[in-house]
């Protein structure tokens, strides 16, 4: 057993490796065109100023937390406060190289597009690799370190809390780059779509249009940079919930019981394995048929979700199948293979309800031709009837890994729940892949448009780009599943820490605290769904008055006289600044809240974290599911239904994916790094609280 962080850190690393490899590849093709190649670096230092200036600020947030960390946790010094940062700072990179990695590929994906699919799909799947697997691999590898340094190496007071910490250091980071990148992407693409389809009746990404650069930015900055930080803290904190859950329960500890301690590793090294290979068969054929090209994609996942199942139910019997007090070795290994077929489900239900091969998405396009208000009226439907079958599914998800558990041993039901979760999110690298497949494909798509190539370019750009929303919303799927999963762990681990300081935490809602708080929690993921929808209105409404103004105020920029140009760096500016200052308040209410109140009653905390946990993992299956069924149906009719682009029921369409874009590009996606985080601070402070 002390062999599994060792090997768990060198898949960490071998992940590094074929990011690294993929990079080299991507880096090699050829980028296109001089005026391809002028785009490609505009959308770069676009993005690289964003992210300078975003770092900067939650830097200032990150040190401020380390402080509080040292100051309130006995553990936190030092040992408490340098974890955090630790997980912070590999959070932040892997954002960044993913950013820098999509900034490349986008270029090179439009040249390559001009061969065909086949050339082009590959190649945008590799630069999304580089994000999935740096992702995945730093996240791993940062967390087996931790594992050794703190609790093997040095053997410090209180090591696994100290280990949670790292996973706190990630979410910090996760919650401002996903609200700030949301903000910024969806600001741009809302002025840029409402301005310029609508009211001028030019192409999306055509390059008179002031706020194309900005928009293509916002696709690195938020879909790329924003996405990786989201699942560099997933994937930390499913592998971190059943380590601290261990830590707690009676009869296991390190020394005599080390297999349960290690066993999450042991998930995560297995299942990293997995999506290397999964990466590595991922072939494209000539046809552009979005169903053709789905299969190509999904080829990966399929691979490495087959080879982990394997490789789990082998982990089972190794760890075990010959312990002391285990009934059934196959019970754990039951849980997690349970997770994994789970999230695998529900980011089909995603697919069901987002792409437009399935009904939803094709009732929503046929509407409207009736208008704008019974799109959106559909897309609101598509959106809560796909909670529905999401929910029974992570219930069957939550009894099969509790059950699981309780095979293994009775008592451990909720640490079966707790590697359930890894379940979900042991092929990471490989899911984050084809998640970062899609920004890469649509900036190909904007760069084809404001190049001036071929229309045959922009159409295998479109055809990889409808792809893209569907495997977003597929991610999406995975990784709030397995929040709700991780939260209920991390929740429960924060119950048997209070245990272990002399305090019995109440869930009785029959206690008034515990009802308020219940309530407060249910309050709070709405309040922060309006807070951040709010944001994009006023950055896009910034947007939407500069874009008329250039149109305006610069003449022949409409009609497009050659020599004008429009301000596209002021664009970037607007939403640039927009962003940076609406993300605090949302950013900061997920730290703060927990921390109020639970320094003024614990048991009202214990309600709040319930209803956050139950209330958020809703709201984010219906926003990020119906802003993807409006972004899809858009497209479909953009494909040649209904009247295609420019007819009345495009412009319907349009209005509905504007007003999904904040729904599944900023709340959404943020709603689950919330619940995580809130529980995460609680149990990082439960000491403090009592």
């Amino acid at each position: 057993m002390d062999a599994v962080p060792y090997l768990a850190a060198l898949s960490g690393l071998a992940g590094l490796g074929l990011a690294a490899y993929f990079y080299v590849l991507v880096s090699r093709e050829h980028p296109g065109n001089e005026r391809m190649v002028e785009l490609m670096q505009a959308i770069q230092a676009g993005a690289r100023a964003f992210l300078r200036r975003e770092y900067t600020w939650v830097a200032g947030f990150i040190v401020a937390m380390a402080i509080l960390i040292f100051a309130f946790l006995d553990y936190g010094r030092p040992w408490g406060a340098i974890a955090y940062v630790f997980g912070a700072v590999l959070s932040g990179l892997a954002g960044f190289v993913g950013m820098t990695i999509a900034t490349l590929a986008n270029a090179r994906t439009t040249e390559a597009a001009r061969t065909g699919a086949h050339k082009a799909l590959p190649l945008a799947f590799r630069g999304g690799a580089v994000m999935g697997f740096t992702v995945a691999g730093l996240a791993l590898f940062g967390l087996s370190l931790s594992y050794l340094v703190f609790v093997e190496w040095l053997d410090v007071d209180d090591a696994f809390q100290v280990v949670t910490a790292f996973a706190l250091g990630g979410s910090s980071i996760a919650l401002f780059s996903r609200v700030g990148g949301g903000i910024y992407t969806k600001a741009a693409d809302v002025g840029a779509d409402l301005v310029g389809k609508v009211e001028a009746g030019i192409p999306e990404d055509d390059p008179r249009n002031p706020a194309t650069i900005a928009d293509n930015v916002g696709d690195n900055v938020g879909d790329v940079a924003g996405m990786g930080a989201d699942l560099f803290e997933s994937y930390a904190g499913s592998i971190i919930a059943p380590i601290a859950l261990a830590a707690f329960i009676a009869g296991i500890t390190v020394e005599d019981t080390p297999e349960f301690f290690v066993f999450p590793l042991a998930i995560a090294a297995v299942g990293m394995v997995a999506s290397i290979i999964g990466a590595l068969t991922v072939r494209a054929g000539d046809s552009l048929e979005v169903s053709r090209l789905s299969s190509a994609l999904h080829r990966g996942t399929n691979v490495a979700a087959v080879i982990t199942v394997v490789a789990v139910a082998v982990l089972g019997a190794v760890f075990f199948s010959d312990l002391d007090g285990v009934d059934k070795w196959w019970g754990l290994a039951v849980s997690v293979i349970g997770g994994l077929l789970v999230g695998y489900a529900i980011g089909k239900v995603a697919e069901i309800w987002t792409s437009d091969h399935f009904p939803p998405v094709r009732s929503i396009a046929a509407r409207g031709e009736t208008g704008p208000a019974t799109v959106v009226l559909g897309g609101l439907s598509a959106g809560m009837i796909s909670v529905a079958a999401s929910v029974v599914l992570v219930v069957l998800g939550v009894g099969v890994a509790y059950w699981g558990g309780e095979q293994t041993a009775e008592g451990l039901g909720v640490y079966g729940i707790a590697v359930a979760a890894i379940g979900m999110l042991a092929t990471t690298g490989v899911v984050v892949s084809v998640d970062a497949y899609g920004p890469i494909a649509d900036n190909a798509g904007g760069i084809a448009e404001m190049a001036g190539l071929d229309p045959k370019v922009r159409e295998v750009t479109d055809s990889l780009d409808s792809l893209g929303n569907t495997t977003a919303a597929v991610a999406k799927g995975f990784a709030v599943g397995s929040a709700a999963l991780t939260a209920l762990a991390l929740f429960k681990a924060f119950e048997e820490a209070l245990r272990s300081e002399g305090f019995d935490l109440s869930l009785d809602v029959g206690e008034v605290e515990v009802f308020v708080g219940l309530f407060l929690g249910a309050m709070v993921p709405f309040l922060f769904a309006a807070l951040t929808i709010d944001a994009v209105g006023r950055a896009a409404g910034k947007m939407i008055e500069e874009v008329r103004r250039q149109f305006r105020e610069i003449p022949g920029l409409r009609e497009g006289k050659p020599g004008v140009t429009p301000d596209y760096a002021r664009c970037v500016d607007i939403s640039t600044s927009a962003a940076l200052k609406e993300m605090l308040i949302p950013g900061s209410l997920a730290i703060v809240l927990p921390l109020v109140i639970g320094f003024i009653d614990v048991n009202a905390l214990g309600g709040f974290l319930a209803g956050a946990l139950v209330v958020g993992f809703a709201l984010a299956i219906f926003m990020a599911n119906a802003g993807g069924a409006w972004d899809n149906a858009k497209k479909h009719i953009e494909a040649g239904a209904y009247g295609g682009k420019g007819s009345d029921a495009h412009k319907a369409a349009v209005v509905g994916d504007t007003v999904g874009d904040p729904f599944k590009d900023t709340s959404g996606p943020a709603m689950n790094i919330l619940i995580k985080v809130m529980t995460v601070v609680s149990l990082i402070f439960a000491s403090a609280f009592v």
